[in-house]
């Protein structure tokens, strides 16, 4: 049994459940807990009451933890999010038992395949974190840490408790949406840790945490209905910055002209099953909570990118017209 925990509000709500539709395809058996950013996603979890997954709602989050609601005031949303990071880990780790494993994710994963091979590069060691991997090109990203929050591993044992509770310390201190001082949010703090604490593993698995600031250090291929990162099975991608503009249109990440564009094949293959699987979520959702909408970006005075790609309609099913 593989538990994970993640967080999200009404925004990413489809895309929270599409992560939940793919670890149940990839991941099972598995419990996932949600942290709940406000009533209508609990509302609506507990409505669709599903079988793996625990909603928690925020009121009763925050009852746990005074210092971390002490920070509310002072921090904005998402900040606030990112500073709910390490004790939201440590609220869902304090109800297993001694020994077992909890794993953040964040809601904008998607799975591909089986995180198997990540939790047996962990074995036996209490903490797993995944490198950003910047090719080289984007080294000077690196400000922003060296470690991705977006895949978190901690044992239930001493060494995890050590590190969520300094994190956590780190974090009531400072947690803001900008670099400064050799710091950023929630993940700069992390390139300490395999110094500062025991049993810390960097993962090497290429096809684990894929995303729009990596792929252009691998060679990226889909074949025969599945990708592989440089010969590894892709297990799973980070739709960092993706934004849905309309039904039809989105662009793939904010940061296009930074980190360029996945080869066309391989990006219609990744995202193409991502957009479809968002659309069949918010399908199968709304016939048990119909308000449950999947949220488009605005688009400013009705222009976009001209890294946006179109999605059309076909009898039905969804095809990527990839520019």
């Amino acid at each position: 049994m593989q538990h994970f925990c993640t967080y999200f509000d009404r925004h990413y709500l489809v895309r929270g459940l599409t992560l939940y539709r793919s670890l149940k395809r990839h991941a099972v058996p598995f419990t996932l807990s949600v942290l709940c950013f406000d009533d209508f996603t609990y509302s609506s979890l507990c409505k669709l009451n599903l079988p793996e997954l625990r909603p928690v709602r925020l009121a009763e989050f925050e009852a746990s933890d005074n210092a971390l609601l002490a920070t509310k005031a002072t921090r904005s949303t998402v900040e606030f999010f990112f500073t709910s990071s390490p004790s939201w880990i440590r609220y869902t780790l304090d109800k297993l038992p001694s020994g077992q494993v909890m794993t953040y994710l964040d809601a904008d994963l998607y799975f591909y395949s089986s995180p198997a091979p990540v939790f047996a590069e962990l074995g036996n060691e209490s903490i797993l974190i995944i490198g950003h991997r910047f090719p080289p090109q984007l080294e000077h990203l690196q400000r922003y840490g060296n470690y991705n929050v977006g895949f978190l591993s901690f044992r239930n044992d001493a060494n995890s408790a050590e590190c969520l509770d300094w994190w956590r310390a780190r974090c009531l201190e400072w947690c803001y949406d900008r670099c400064e001082d050799g710091r950023f949010a929630d993940q700069k703090y992390l390139d300490e840790w395999p110094e500062r604490f025991a049993q810390v593993v960097v993962a090497k698995h290429k096809g684990a945490n894929l995303a729009p600031w990596n792929w252009a250090g691998y060679d990226v291929q889909v074949r025969d209905g599945a990708a592989t990162v440089d010969h590894e099975p892709l297990i799973f991608y980070h739709f960092h910055g993706l934004k849905l503009l309309n039904r039809w249109l989105y662009e793939p990440t904010a940061d296009a002209q930074a980190y360029g564009l996945l080869p066309s094949a391989s990006r219609a293959w990744i995202y193409d099953g991502y957009i479809a699987a968002l659309h069949e979520t918010a399908n199968w959702a709304t016939q048990i909570v119909p308000e449950i909408a999947l949220e488009f970006s605005n688009i400013r005075n009705g222009r976009y990118s001209w890294r946006a790609t179109a999605v059309k309609m076909i009898r039905g099913e969804l095809v990527l017209d990839v520019r």
